[in-house]
């Protein structure tokens, strides 16, 4: 069974082939912007063009733009193909690539935009300690709980921290998605965005 993982919920766009758990082929690449307009070729890119049975797409959070590109192309993809579409949280697949060597608890740690970042601790069983929140910077040091930080923020949360705790500077990378645990998968693909719209309805008038 093969299966087309896809993620652009940050900087990085990447699409990858698996044969189940064994990577076939995968692209990489730390653009930005422009996910719309890469991530399609990216896919085409890769052998029978990316064609799967089983479709995984980020559900965030990071970017909205890039949440809702790659959404679109997965469900578009799911349609045209027949295949399943099933969505997983980014910060999920940060965490995995962290416990590569030895499983770990750690604190992911990502840009969440507007000066916060969005923080979720991880038990070394891999489980979910807490919801994924978006933080000032100060908040983000009280809210982590492990001596390991993972993820495009992990540094700069550290040398906040100021005690020594290790950085890991990961973006989520679909060459990673077997990585995943299949209990965090869903068909649910509403996206998380981790904290509020930044617009807002105004006030009525009196």
């Amino acid at each position: 069974m093969r299966t087309l993982a896809i993620e652009c919920a940050t900087e990085a766009c990447s699409a990858a082939l698996f044969d189940d758990a064994k990577l076939v082929d995968g692209r990489c690449e730390t653009i930005g912007r422009g996910h719309a307009e890469r991530l399609v070729p990216m896919i085409a890119e890769l052998p029978d063009k990316g064609r799967a049975d089983h479709i995984l797409v980020s559900l965030g959070p990071g970017s909205f733009t890039g949440v809702r590109i790659g959404l679109a192309a997965a469900r578009a993809l799911g349609l045209a193909w027949g295949a399943p579409v099933l969505g997983y949280p980014t910060l999920e697949l940060v965490r995995a690539r962290s416990g590569q060597a030895q499983p770990r608890a750690v604190t992911v740690c990502m840009n969440g935009g507007h000066g916060e970042y969005f923080v979720q601790n991880f038990a070394a069983d891999a489980s979910a300690e807490d919801q994924v929140r978006s933080l000032p910077p100060a908040e983000a040091a009280n809210a982590a709980r492990h001596p390991v930080i993972a993820g495009n923020r992990a540094q700069e949360l550290a040398d906040l921290l100021g005690d020594g705790r290790l950085a890991l500077d990961l973006l989520p990378d679909a060459n990673y998605a077997h990585l995943l645990d299949d209990a965090r998968l869903t068909p649910d693909l509403a996206p998380i965005y981790g904290r509020g719209p930044d617009a807002k309805l105004p006030e009525k008038r009196r």
